[in-house]
């Protein structure tokens, strides 16, 4: 079984771009740093991947910058997300990341934190379709490299229309659409839908990538036929299980599953990752935004709660190290590789990241 049998192409205003991997890395506040991303990385050498989203009002101040300036050390592509309200600002936010290497521009019109929403931007795009448009328009004659946007189904399902929305973007200037599939009044509640994705991807003429409760690899090939979406995203389902993204590519090209990485080799990659952590972020800062990143790991696993809970009161960059080779070297001693995959983090673990 192949699903895909060509590469993705981005025609872009003069840089065309094309993805050999159908399956993305969605940019996630307060997560997918560039260390995130080298331990996805790890597992998917190909995939796009992106930054976290980037506020082109702070990097005009001169906040942020890190964020984008550290593209150039990055071995694969990145695609760097923008979210602001003000078409010049974020057309030469654009034009500084297009310089640093971004391999596109994406604009955030999904996140449905209030903090940016309410301010009208992220999700809050939505219902203001004439600024998002000039926003669109804004960066792509200011980049050469391709322009996306990534949305969801409306603000609320009494005022959703998303086909609209969508083709106003395309015609704009966007040149691929990822569509999550709940409306910002659900916020990461409920089931994502897909049956709205397939009625845009039908009325569009530029790609669409499905996004939204991508968990696994049947779960990947079920949404992909159902919407007949060019490609999917995978967001949360990959904190605490990079792997997800090497598990999908086999699948969707072979039908076939891959067998779950090796106890070892999971806990290497997590201390690798821990270090590289604490030099980015300091020990003091490191140590407690690397605590997420742990309880991920260890969620769903034999004695994963109590040692989430012991791992919280400890410290020192050295106390954690030293308690995560120690939970997964007496795992290694029960089983040579990782249980069945289970889903990655809550809603509201995402949510309490960003607010």
């Amino acid at each position: 079984m192949v699903l895909f049998s060509s590469p993705l192409q981005l025609a872009g205003n003069g840089t065309p771009r094309q993805l050999g991997c159908r399956v993305l890395q969605s940019p996630l506040a307060g997560v997918s740093d560039r260390i995130f991303r080298g331990l996805v990385r790890r597992w998917a050498p190909e995939a796009l991947l992106f930054t976290e989203m980037v506020n082109a009002t702070g990097l005009e101040l001169g906040h942020g910058r890190q964020k984008v300036e550290e593209l150039s050390e990055e071995p694969g592509p990145v695609g760097v997300q923008l979210f602001d309200v003000r078409p010049a600002a974020m057309a030469e936010a654009a034009r500084r990341a297009e310089a640093e290497g971004a391999f596109l521009i994406d604009i955030n019109m999904g996140c449905p934190v209030k903090k940016i929403a309410k301010k009208g931007g992220g999700s809050g795009l939505i219902r203001d379709p004439e600024l998002a448009t000039r926003i669109v328009a804004a960066i792509a004659a200011a980049v050469r490299i391709p322009v996306t946007a990534k949305t969801r189904l409306g603000w609320c399902g009494s005022s959703a229309d998303p086909v609209g929305f969508a083709t106003q973007l395309q015609n704009a200037g966007a040149q691929l659409i990822t569509l999550h599939g709940r409306t910002r009044e659900q916020g990461y509640k409920g089931q994502a839908e897909y049956l709205t994705v397939a009625e845009v991807k039908s009325r569009v003429r530029i790609p669409v990538v499905v996004n939204g409760d991508i968990d696994s690899p049947e779960k990947a090939l079920q949404v992909l036929k159902h919407t007949g979406a060019d490609a999917l995203m995978v967001g949360r389902a990959a904190q605490g299980r990079p792997w997800i993204f090497r598990e999908v590519v086999h699948f969707l090209a072979t039908g076939e599953h891959l067998a779950p990485p090796l106890v070892a080799e999971v806990k290497r990659a997590l201390l690798d990752h821990l270090q590289d952590h604490y030099g980015l972020y300091g020990e003091l800062t490191g140590v407690r935004s690397a605590r997420k990143h742990i309880g991920w790991y260890v969620r769903g696993l034999p004695g994963g709660d109590d040692f989430r809970d012991h791992m919280n009161t400890l410290e020192t960059a050295e106390l954690q190290s030293l308690a995560v080779a120690d939970f997964f070297e007496a795992m290694a001693s029960r089983m040579e590789r990782m249980p069945k995959a289970v889903s990655g983090q809550t809603p509201e673990m995402v949510l309490e990241t960003m607010e």
